[in-house]
């Protein structure tokens, strides 16, 4: 097993350590646009699209 000081020396520098992940801040109008809503309507547009697709078989 290696010591923690040995996988340390593997992150480039500027890269997020492991554990230091921010949480999802809903204040943030831009974080709720891209994590929450966006994703709801491509999955929205995704079910419409295939459905339509089916129809024309």
């Amino acid at each position: 097993m290696l010591p923690q000081h040995c996988l340390l020396i593997q992150i480039p520098h500027g890269t997020p350590m492991p554990g230091e992940g921010k949480t999802l801040d809903f204040s943030d109008p831009f974080e709720v646009i891209v994590y929450v809503i966006l994703p709801i309507l491509l999955i929205v547009f995704y079910l419409i699209w295939r459905k339509k697709k089916r129809k024309n078989k």
